[in-house]
């Protein structure tokens, strides 16, 4: 067994905590700052900032030869980014595939990936070169428009921001996910974002939705139909979170005979079309698709899916609707512009925080261009001048330069030189001695001159900077434009169509007659066809029967829980029969010690009375109720102590309670408020106990209720007596009076087992 090692002299103490919080949080920090977030000012991640300006290194130019994938991929790894190659690849690949990019900065030769899904060649089989797109981000880049800094073996230079003069943050989009946050903007059309650019400079305290005039929404590369509200995507990009729905284009064509077929023509982004396709078979071979017969892939460069509808009677919008609901063919595109402002601060911004950055940072690039400039043209004038002192004393000139044994010395002390100058005169050629070089280095002078006092007029006003800004923004339009290949908006915005949505549902569902059975304790579960007798089931352990309900898959079935709230589920999708069911708290958001007392199937236009053990209640349309979440809906206030008991159809004009006590009370219907959500009012005053049952009867047909098989009841005249007013304590039932079964202990609508 080896000796402990003994620690070395110079160890600190440090606490296991505490460095494991420091080491994370740099951790954390480096994939926030140099992996998953964009830059707001030029739109790249690290690993795209450093492939491009390797490509830029490598002179892989929109007008030159393309080279091996594999050459781009090595120098950026073996100079700039300290990954694998494998990941650098990958992003390499993503800004080459025109339905991932809007503007792809990366023009591919060889397999780069589809549509479909299908992985790019190896690197070592494709070859790539920069777009017109990359050479934007670029333009600039040896005048001192930004920063640089050392790479990470401290060997090379990489630049910290591209100058970007092409709005590419907005106009590719981006995604990705960091450590405790995350990212995703959606691509945008160019020429929308210039206008929108445009409008600030004017503008600079215009308002988002003013700047949605301009950018109406996403532009994806591979189109699609954005059917997103308006207000919701206003307000997407004022709070700069956010989702727009996506859906496919699609188009009906007629075969003849009446009958016809639908063609997808454009996918949602980021759809992988091989898999739509499986996963639409999927769902035809498990029959989840009535109206769908077939579908086919016949596309070519164009995508061209064919769905063909099972009778000619379904309606094509019907049939796209269903589609939409089930598969990818609607998909809902996320919006988190979550960005790293300055490169360093993570910020989530909105649409004109984004554009006013890009803005910001053109300005910078445009002054750290011009102050580059004018330091050019300042030494440029220096020499110019010096040469022209040269061309006045020529001779001398001469002279020094045969005689002297240090003619630099001498020239600097003879003519006053900087040393500038005299290195340029004695670097001159012969040839540059004739009068006519004279005359054009006057000339130069002269333009260097103008241009100087130009540029120096353009760094003292802010105008002026704008007004260039503008201008080199409309020269962008002009290659991006509306009229261009690549600058046409290839995504539709359009409304929802106005489509029965429970038709819908009920077309996707096949209709099958099933019985809900619900335990005591909230175990439910479904057995096909219409059953009366449940006897046979089987249930766990110190359970037992509750609700037995005959319904149709296409219903809904409604929970009325302990504490007041309802709860909506698709009675075509709740467990099958095998084995004892579900808990209803894995489909529904229902607490501990809260149960159902109710359960029943959904019929609109129906109201119900709905009552807590304390005695308040109302009337609630049954249409109120209903919400398709696993919260459910709040309806029933209750207070601390008390629960929901009472769920009964308020079919009649006759209020039935009696409690605990035993008191009987009958009064009107009308008495009782309508309300959505609330307490409700006193229904019964107690002094001792609370409600136990209650009813709702039409008073001219008596009150009815079961008597083992067959049916009973009290005339209007027997129960004269005990009439009387809302919240009244009632009196002892007459002889005969139901003690159990007219209203049930747990309130259920439909009779319980």
């Amino acid at each position: 067994m080896s000796k402990p090692t003994t620690p070395p002299d110079n160890a600190q103490p440090l606490a296991l905590r505490e460095a494991l919080e420091e080491r994370y949080l740099a951790y954390a920090l480096s994939t926030i700052t140099q992996r998953a977030l964009p830059d707001v000012r030029d739109g790249l991640k690290p690993v795209q900032r450093r492939l491009l300006f390797a490509m830029r290194q490598l002179k892989l130019d929109p007008n030159t030869g393309f080279k091996k994938c594999a050459r781009v991929v090595g120098e950026v790894i073996g100079r700039y980014h300290p990954h694998g190659d494998q990941s650098i690849y990958d992003a390499l690949v993503r800004l080459a595939q025109d339905f991932a990019q809007r503007y792809p900065m990366v023009e591919g030769q060889g397999n780069f990936g589809n549509i479909d899904g299908d992985n790019a060649a190896a690197m070592r089989y494709t070859e790539s070169r920069m777009t017109e797109v990359a050479r934007l981000m670029l333009d600039g880049l040896d005048q001192d428009t930004v920063d640089f800094r050392a790479t990470y073996d401290g060997e090379d230079e990489e630049p910290v921001v591209l100058p970007a003069a092409f709005p590419n943050l907005l106009a590719n989009g981006t995604t990705g996910i960091a450590v405790g946050m995350a990212t995703s903007i959606p691509p945008h059309n160019a020429a929308e974002l210039v206008d929108a650019s445009l409008h600030l400079i004017k503008q600079p305290n215009a308002r988002d939705d003013t700047l949605l005039k301009y950018v109406p929404g996403p532009d994806f590369p591979t189109g699609g139909v954005l059917i997103e509200p308006a207000e919701e995507i206003a307000k997407a990009y004022r709070t700069g979170r956010g989702s727009f729905r996506l859906r496919a284009k699609w188009e009906r064509e007629d075969i003849g005979r009446g009958g016809y077929q639908v063609v997808v023509t454009e996918m949602p982004y980021q759809v992988q079309k091989a898999k739509l396709i499986e996963r639409v078979a999927d769902l035809l071979q498990a029959k989840k698709l009535p109206l769908l017969s077939d579908i086919r892939d016949e596309s070519a460069e164009d995508i061209r899916l064919v769905l063909e509808p099972k009778t000619r009677t379904v309606e094509p919008e019907v049939l796209m609707e269903s589609l939409f609901r089930a598969t990818d063919l609607e998909v809902r595109i996320p919006l988190n512009m979550n960005v790293l402002s300055g490169g360093q601060v993570p910020q989530v911004m909105s649409l004109k925080d984004s554009l006013q950055a890009f803005l910001d940072h053109r300005r910078d690039v445009l002054l750290r261009r011009t102050r580059f400039r004018l330091d050019k043209i300042a030494h440029r004038l220096e020499v110019l001048e010096g040469y022209l002192i040269a061309y006045l004393n020529l001779d001398e000139v001469i002279r020094i330069i045969r005689e002297e044994d240090e003619p630099k010395k001498e020239l600097i002390k003879t003519f006053k030189l900087t040393d500038v100058q005299a290195e340029a005169i004695l670097n001159m050629r012969l040839r540059s001695l004739r009068k006519l070089e004279e005359m054009e280095i006057k000339g130069e002078h002269k333009d260097l001159t103008a241009e100087r006092k130009t540029l120096n007029a353009l760094l003292k006003s802010e105008g002026k900077q704008w007004d260039t800004i503008a201008g080199e923004l409309k020269e962008l339009k002009g290659s991006f434009g509306p009229k261009s290949t690549l600058g046409k908006r290839r995504t539709t915005l359009a409304d929802a169509p106005d489509v029965d949505e429970a038709a819908v549902v009920e077309e996707l569902t096949v209709k099958e007659p099933i019985t809900v059975v619900c335990s005591e304790s909230g175990w439910v579960r479904t057995l096909k066809g219409h059953t009366d007798d449940t006897s046979s089931l089987k249930y766990k352990a110190g359970d037992g029967p509750k609700f037995a309900i005959h319904a149709q898959t296409t219903d809904k079935v409604i929970l009325f829980a302990t504490n007041g709230r309802f709860y909506t589920l698709d009675a075509g999708k709740l467990p099958g029969g095998r084995g004892f069911g579900e808990p209803v708290s894995v489909m529904v958001d229902l607490g501990d010690g809260e149960s159902v007392v109710a359960m029943f199937v959904h019929q609109p236009g129906r109201s119900l009375l709905v009552a807590s053990q304390g005695g308040h209640g109302f009337v609630v349309d049954e249409d109120d109720i209903i919400a398709m979440t696993r919260k459910g809906k709040q309806v029933l206030n209750v207070a601390a102590g008390d629960e929901a008991l009472i769920c009964t159809v308020a079919d009649g004009d006759t209020v039935a309670v009696m409690g605990e006590n035993r008191k009987l009370l009958l009064f009107p219907l009308d008495q009782v408020n309508r309300m959505a959500r609330g307490r409700g009012v006193r229904l019964q005053r107690y002094k001792d106990g609370g409600l136990r049952h209650a009813k709702v009867f039409k008073l001219k047909d008596g009150f009815q209720w079961r008597d083992g098989g067959g049916q009973k009841s009290l005339d209007a005249k027997v129960l004269k007596d005990w009439r009387g007013e809302r919240a009244q304590a009632g009196r002892l039932p007459p002889n005969g009076f139901p003690k159990r079964d007219w209203a049930p202990r747990d309130g259920s609508i439909q009779t319980d087992l």
